[in-house]
């Protein structure tokens, strides 16, 4: 893929994540790193994707690391981590996914609708897993960090 085109990647979803930063009320400081962290994630998922061919386990990871990165910003600049992690979700949300497989179900395509509609439920799962499996190593690291200090 053409370098023009992977930089078109990268803005758009800098730009789609900064401005759901805006619609879910972000702070205006935050703006920026909620774009920055909808960029990164793009990045992953994309640079997965080509290798793989695997839109679940590309979301899975790139959800993964968002998380990582929603919870040091949010430790770094003292905000709450689900405005990171809210933004930065966007690029990987199967919308367009989902708008085909209602398409399909109108229209009364339903040998049509039901992979669609499967492919894009097992998006949305991969994105849920990819957050709670960085928060539980996150509690994880945690609670032996406090061990650590209370012996």
């Amino acid at each position: 893929m053409g370098g023009y085109r992977l930089i078109e990647q990268f803005i758009t979803s800098f730009i789609a994540s900064s401005a759901f930063g805006i619609i879910f009320n972000a702070p205006a400081k935050s703006l920026f790193k909620c774009g920055f962290i909808g960029m990164v994630g793009w990045m992953i998922y994309f640079g997965l994707y080509e290798s793989t061919n695997d839109s679940v386990f590309s979301s899975i990871i790139a959800s993964f690391f968002i998380a990582i990165i929603s919870q040091f910003f949010a430790k770094a600049y003292k905000t709450p981590v689900i405005i990171y992690n809210v933004s930065g979700i966007i690029p990987l949300v199967p919308g367009g996914l989902a708008y085909d497989a209602m398409r399909q179900v109108v229209e009364n395509n339903y040998n049509e609708a039901i992979p669609l509609a499967a492919k894009a439920f097992m998006i949305s799962g991969a994105i849920a897993i990819g957050l709670v499996l960085s928060e539980v190593i996150n509690q994880i690291i945690r609670k032996v960090n406090l061990r650590k200090t209370t012996f």
